[in-house]
């Protein structure tokens, strides 16, 4: 299980521009995928967002940061301040990626809301993976990947870690950035980690000349520098929502997982003003 330290934050970078499923006119984190059902009965579409929303929520996130860009304010009028839940509530606040600079640029223009001893999960909002819960399963005192086994581990960031038995942490070895002929099957799709660990992960990036665009060869650094990092192949279905081929599939995968049946974000009455009000997510 996670630990819990201090605060427990929801990191999710959303500044990049979609470009693989333009032409859009909305984020492509609000992208409608598979629906909901409001407690009256209706209904609704479901943002992409929202699936990880529910899984930070499963995890323990208290609150939430979105890394977005000038143009994006359409997630702010969609998520407000606060989203409840019958599984915990958490604050959202907002940063402003001023120019798209890579994943590492996103997730550390959240530095300086994060204390030494908070905790932090990291995820892609315009990805859906199963089980919902597999979060839990990560160590709360290192960086920690939650691992999915894909047909094309080349388009993704591949993690070569130690033998394990099924859902136990293995040791991370390298991390393979869309790399021809991966080595393994199993890429991360979200990852944990102490604040004292962003810390330092941020202070190395800041050393680099030219700066790490890619999580992948920031870690590869930090753990040639002596740094632990653990991986679980807990993941069952991973599917990146960001390409038309990727909305069908995730289609298919919320229809074979039942999501529809269930689904779990509902608003809290009626919809309040943009940025005022809050969402509330119900299991």
């Amino acid at each position: 299980m996670i630990a819990f330290l201090n605060a427990m934050w929801g990191i999710i970078p959303a500044a990049g521009k979609g470009s693989r499923i333009q032409p859009l006119a909305f984020s492509k984190e609000l992208l409608p995928v598979g629906s909901r059902i409001d407690r009256a009965g209706q209904e609704h579409p479901r943002a992409v967002s929202e699936y990880l929303i529910e899984r930070m929520l499963l995890a323990g996130v208290d609150k939430f940061c979105f890394v977005i860009s000038a143009g994006k304010s359409d997630i702010l009028e969609y998520y407000g301040g606060r989203i409840e839940s019958e599984a915990g509530s958490a604050d959202v606040c907002y940063v402003v990626q001023s120019q798209p600079a890579g994943l590492c640029d996103a997730l550390f223009h959240a530095h300086p809301l994060i204390a030494p001893d908070d905790s932090l999960i990291v995820g892609l909002p315009d990805t859906i993976w199963f089980p919902a819960g597999a979060l839990a399963r990560l160590p709360g005192d290192t960086l920690s990947f939650l691992l999915f086994p894909v047909r094309h581990p080349e388009l993704f960031d591949a993690v070569l870690a130690d033998d394990a038995g099924p859902r136990e942490a293995a040791a991370v070895r390298a991390i393979q950035v869309k790399q021809p002929g991966a080595a393994t099957c199993w890429i991360w799709g979200a990852f944990s980690l102490p604040g004292r660990v962003f810390h330092e992960l941020h202070a190395l990036w800041r050393q680099h000349n030219p700066r790490d665009e890619y999580l992948g060869t920031l870690v590869n650094s930090w753990l040639a520098r002596g740094g632990r990092a653990t991986a679980v192949r807990a993941g069952e279905t991973y599917v990146d929502v960001g390409t038309v081929n990727g909305y069908r599939q995730a289609l298919q995968a919320i229809d074979r997982a039942g999501e529809n049946a269930y689904d779990r974000t509902t608003h809290a009455g009626a919809d309040p003003p943009a940025g005022a009000g809050a969402r509330l997510l119900v299991p």
